[in-house]
């Protein structure tokens, strides 16, 4: 099968003719990749970023936000059968350790991470297990939803715990309306009364922003000007603080756009933050850290796409234009998500 596959850091992933898996073991699913997300998770990951995290063995398959149709099942698999639409959740899991028995499965002791730390879906067919897939209605076409596998998982599950918080009257900012910002706008609408300003530095992306429900938008540029406008806005600053950036300086704007007790959710990375620590403790302000979300949180997630409260914008390339696509992410192109479909 042919399968995007990463051999050495800073450099392109190429485009390799590997063997299909096979289903062994009594849990194992066998997927037909129907689409593969690309995230700037995948410029990291191409970056070395995550090499002392991860420690993947070169080469192997890229691809973490993962859906299409079951192939094969093993012998105890019975959640799902050959035919069933499926999402998969980024880490396939033990379900035996405690983070997995509190339902915490995101920080599962004993998981693997396809696409991170073992072949992922940027390929014709993916080997996943029982606990890993997500039934679909069969209306949902995986090129349409792949990517809510994890960019959508990361922004609900922010979303989905600042939500008690978020009570009519409060104040939120929105950093970034790209691919995984324009989810948390339609989250925050879907779960959320609360005022929504968005920043970012793309025309095109605040408009989409106030398609999808923004009440205000500011465009990013001079810290100290978007300060005064967000300032202005809110009243103040904002109770929370999305942050689907945190880079390129946004990590040092984000907790400046906070009133006093608000919390940064870190939704994005590759920055650093450094703040006083007597402006944390005078202030009273929270950083909150979000690694992709549960397998509960993605069920919700499919409950509202299929509801049609929450959906993708999306650039599809075929497999072979992997690395257009890659130049594009990396180059800004992109308004939404990119989809790779086989």
């Amino acid at each position: 099968m042919k399968a995007v596959r990463i051999h050495a850091y800073h450099e392109t992933p190429k485009l390799d003719e590997v063997p299909e898996p096979t289903v062994a073991g009594p849990w194992d699913v066998m997927v037909e990749i129907g689409a593969a997300g690309l995230c700037r998770t995948d410029l990291h990951i191409i970056e070395g970023q995550w090499e002392p995290i991860q420690h993947p063995q070169l080469p192997y398959i890229l691809g973490h936000e993962n859906a299409g149709w079951v192939r094969e099942v093993g012998s105890a698999v019975s959640n799902v059968q050959p035919g069933d639409t499926v999402i998969m959740h980024p880490l396939v899991t033990c379900g035996l350790c405690l983070a997995c028995r509190a339902g915490q499965d995101a920080h599962c002791a004993n998981a693997t991470f396809p696409g991170l730390n073992v072949d992922g879906g940027m390929s014709e067919y993916l080997l996943t297990n029982a606990r890993a897939v997500v039934k679909l209605d069969p209306s949902l076409h995986p090129r349409d939803i792949a990517a809510l596998a994890d960019a959508g998982l990361t922004a609900y599950h922010a979303v989905r715990k600042a939500a008690p918080r978020l009570t009519p009257g409060t104040q939120v900012v929105v950093i970034g309306s790209g691919g995984l910002g324009h989810i948390g706008i339609q989250s925050l609408v879907a779960l959320t009364t609360a005022h929504i300003t968005v920043v970012d530095r793309s025309e095109q992306a605040l408009e989409l922003a106030k398609e999808l429900g923004a009440h205000a938008t500011v465009v990013a540029g001079d810290h100290e000007k978007v300060l005064r406008e967000v300032l202005e806005i809110t009243g103040g600053g904002a109770h929370v603080v999305f942050d689907f950036v945190a880079e390129q300086g946004m990590e040092r704007l984000g907790p400046r756009l906070l009133r006093d007790l608000g919390d940064y959710y870190v939704i994005g990375y590759g920055g650093s933050l450094d703040l006083l620590t007597i402006d944390i403790i005078s202030r009273e302000i929270n950083v909150v850290g979000n690694l992709v979300g549960t397998y509960l949180d993605l069920v919700e997630l499919m409950t509202l796409t299929a509801e049609g409260k929450i959906s993708l914008h999306t650039s599809v390339y075929p497999l072979d234009a992997y690395a257009d696509a890659i130049n594009d992410l990396d180059q800004g192109r992109l308004v939404g998500r990119g989809i790779l479909t086989p």
